[in-house]
């Protein structure tokens, strides 16, 4: 049937102006959050002083970036770096332990009936949606009890339990692990850990690389933990040595002497690329993962 032309056009304006109202919020929101990025990468280019005279996103010289890096490796005899490896550490040890814990038991709640069940789940979506700060002292007191403060262990143990990839775990499980393919599996004789190891896994390769992607960039920005665990300047992570060094930046904070100033604001932003870079970098790696995970069971045949 075919449409009379007024109400036909009517509809092609309507459509119209919907998809540039949509196309106007998608323009804003990514201004909104490229803007800083671009800062970040034309700050460096910049002397102190030329952040303030010269546009925002204005590019200076390009090669003070590697004189804003020399000026990061005499602080501390290049301590940046430790923090750097620090921080690579506490955050793939996380992201592994992370994992190895969240799929099993995400696995376990989507497919098995057990006494506690819906206890367990009900303290793990309290956990979920605790803030983290208010878990903090109470791993504190667990990890003085057992002499790990100021460790590494103090920040990697605690990333063991990820709520929220245990919750993911479990919804990807019970919308996209067929119900079918199980029984069949245990038709044909197979145990829980075998279905789990044959079936199980292979389907969750996408859930992997987000949860990866997730707990990464949960424990590579964490900053409230580390800083309550560690005492210890050398076993700092970036976020705290970044915290450190604005703290001892008279641009950042007057109440230190300009005449000890190590570490400017063109320093201060090349830290932070040393932060967003690595997390870019991964979710441009497992995008394609990302995606599929995420709407992975969002539709049903």
């Amino acid at each position: 049937m075919k449409l009379p032309s007024n109400l036909a056009s009517r509809r092609k304006s309507q459509y119209n102006t919907g998809w540039f109202l949509w196309l106007s919020v998608l323009v804003l929101l990514a201004i909104y959050f490229v803007l800083p990025i671009l800062w970040l990468i034309a700050a460096p280019t910049k002397l102190d002083g030329q952040l303030l005279s010269m546009p925002s996103l204005a590019i200076g010289d390009i090669r003070n970036y590697a004189s804003a890096w020399a000026n990061l490796m005499t602080y501390g005899k290049g301590v940046i770096l430790l923090w750097a490896q620090n921080s690579l550490l506490y955050t793939l040890a996380s992201v592994l332990l992370s994992v190895i814990v969240s799929v099993p038991a995400g696995y376990a709640f989507a497919t098995a009936q057990f006494a506690g069940r819906s206890l367990l789940m009900t303290l793990t979506l309290i956990t979920m949606i605790l803030p983290g700060s208010a878990m903090v002292l109470p791993l504190f007191l667990e990890m003085n009890q057992f002499g790990l403060i100021d460790t590494a262990w103090s920040v990697i143990l605690p990333a063991m339990f990820y709520p929220f990839g245990v919750y993911l775990s479990y919804v990807h499980f019970s919308t996209a692990l067929p119900k079918d393919l199980l029984a069949a599996g245990r038709v044909d004789g197979c145990n829980e850990w075998q279905l789990f190891r044959y079936i199980g896994l292979p389907l969750a390769r996408t859930l992997f690389a987000l949860l990866s992607f997730l707990s990464f960039t949960h424990n590579w920005n964490n900053y409230f933990l580390p800083f309550v665990m560690l005492n210890n300047s050398k076993l700092f992570s970036l976020p705290i040595g970044l915290q450190v060094m604005a703290t001892s930046t008279p641009m950042l904070n007057p109440t230190f002497a300009a005449e000890n100033a190590v570490v400017k604001r063109p320093e201060a932003a090349l830290i932070v690329m040393m932060l967003v870079v690595p997390v870019i970098i991964i979710f441009i790696v497992a995008q394609r993962y990302i995606v599929t995970s995420a709407l992975s069971g969002s539709s049903k045949e």
